[in-house]
Parts: structure tokens; C-alpha cells; sequence
């Protein structure tokens, strides 16, 4: 199974998912997002396979949202890739790809039913348990 995901080890979410898919057998490609920012090209293809809103992947939480005003309705869609494409860390994550499907798993459990193998129990870094099967 081929597994890509888009993660940034400074977050947690992020690198509990990642153990999650190493823990179930894969090793996946992974892009640390903020160092290769995805084309404005694949980031509309990510946001069009998880069948998502544009404005759902945008993250607020310690990011500029609320500096640039990204709150505000007025944004299009073509002005929110552009804004994440200039800055982003704007890109919530972590977004998996597999051939299951691509979701943006927060939290992380939500990669499990994404992998052919389960994970069976996994604790995550703040000591919440998950059982997955």
C-alpha cells in the first residue's frame, strides 16, 4: 500500500498519525509540508479528493488567520489557495493519501480505517488510548 502524508513534525496530531501508519505495517512518503509546500495545482486536487470545502483545511491556531482576516466570507476560494500557497502553515494537518481515499485526519485515529492493515491499540504521545481494528 502506498501512504503519503503531508505532516509537520512540530505537531502532535501530525506525529501520532505518522506512528499510526508506521505501526500498521507501511513506511509512508512523507512531506514535511512546510519545507515542500504542495503546488496550488495538488493542493486543489488534496482539497477536491477529501471532498472538503477549501476554507475547512485552513488552520487558525498558530498561524497568521486572524492577522490576514481570513475569517471574513468576502475570500474565494481561488483567494484562500493563494493565501495557503503563500503561507502554509495555514495547511492543516496532516492530510494521508492512500488508495483508500485522502482525508485530513484530526484527529489522528482518523487514518485507521484509511490503512489495510490495523493498528490495533496505539497510545498516543498524551497518553490516550486507542484501540483500532
Amino acid at each position: 500500500m502506498t501512504v503519503t502524508i503531508y505532516h509537520n513534525p512540530a505537531c502532535g496530531t501530525s506525529r501520532n498519525t505518522l506512528a499510526m501508519i508506521r505501526q500498521s505495517g507501511v513506511e509512508p512518503d512523507v512531506i514535511e509540508y512546510l519545507k515542500t509546500p504542495p503546488s496550488r495545482d495538488k493542493l486543489k486536487e488534496l482539497i477536491a479528493s477529501m471532498g472538503i470545502p477549501v476554507r475547512a483545511l485552513l488552520r487558525e491556531k498558530g498561524t497568521p488567520y486572524k492577522e490576514l482576516g481570513l475569517e471574513d466570507p468576502k475570500w474565494s476560494d481561488e483567494q484562500l489557495l493563494d493565501v495557503m500557497i503563500a503561507h502554509p502553515i495555514l495547511i492543516n494537518r496532516p492530510i494521508v493519501v492512500t488508495p483508500k481515499g485522502t482525508r485530513l485526519c484530526r484527529p489522528s485515529e482518523a487514518v485507521v480505517d484509511l490503512l489495510d492493515n490495523p493498528v490495533g491499540r496505539f497510545v498516543k504521545e498524551d497518553g490516550e488510548v486507542v484501540e483500532a481494528r
